[in-house]
């Protein structure tokens, strides 16, 4: 994923905007997720900012989800072993912490902070959150990165990890970067077409959810599923 050149780095910004000192004034939860891995990492290197470092850190874990893995951080220039661990181990940390609270989807509202950190993403990303029997929280996971279409949103690709995770039924959400939630034509189309698959699988796509930094659209809630 190409950095953004509109990004404010760390150093531009007034010190109470900075990562470290938001943390302590407002929570970890107001942080993107780069902000969060700059903080991981602390610094950079001579010619790579840690802006730089953490956004490819971030792409890595975008594409990879919590598969990825210590070898492929350190492919990244800048960032040693040293650095690498620290990433691995806080994503291992947390993943031995999310299973023990499985959270249950009653309603879209529920799903929304499960993705809302995607929303600042400058691309589109299609995620896929499976859930069991109860409608908890199984796991979730970018299904691709790019514009929202047939080729690249594919059932196989959406509901591969599901059927292996003995899911009974998946959310899909994917974010705009523009801000404007009204769905597409493909989105629509798209739907449907995971509906269609999901019914033949046994997994039901209970909803399609667009969302941004400040709301979220409801394929369910606007009685389109």
């Amino acid at each position: 994923m190409k950095y953004t050149s509109n990004h404010i780095s760390i150093r531009e910004r007034p010190s109470e905007e900075r990562p470290r000192e938001r943390i302590i004034k407002s929570g970890p939860c107001s942080l993107s997720d780069m902000d969060l891995i700059s903080i991981l990492i602390g610094s950079g290197t001579r010619g790579k900012p840690v802006d730089v470092i953490a956004g490819k850190i971030q792409s890595v874990l975008d594409t990879e989800g919590i598969d990825f893995s210590t070898k492929q951080l350190l492919t990244i220039e800048g960032l040693g072993p040293a650095k690498a661990s620290v990433i691995s181990a806080a994503m291992e940390l947390g993943r031995r912490r999310i299973p023990a609270l499985k959270r249950r989807i009653s309603h879209p509202g529920d799903a929304y902070p499960f993705v809302q950190h995607f929303a600042d993403r400058k691309q589109e990303h299609f995620i896929r959150i499976s859930l069991n029997g109860a409608h908890e929280v199984l796991s979730l996971g970018v299904v691709s990165i790019g514009l929202v279409n047939r080729t690249i949103v594919h059932p196989r690709e959406v509901f591969s990890d599901p059927i292996k995770e003995r899911a009974t039924a998946v959310i899909v959400c994917h974010n705009h970067p523009s801000g404007n939630l009204d769905p597409s034509r493909e989105d629509r189309d798209i739907t449907q077409r995971l509906k269609e698959s999901g019914t033949i699988l046994g997994i039901n796509l209970l909803d399609h959810i667009i969302f941004s930094e400040l709301s979220y659209y409801s394929f369910l809630e606007h009685d389109e599923m």
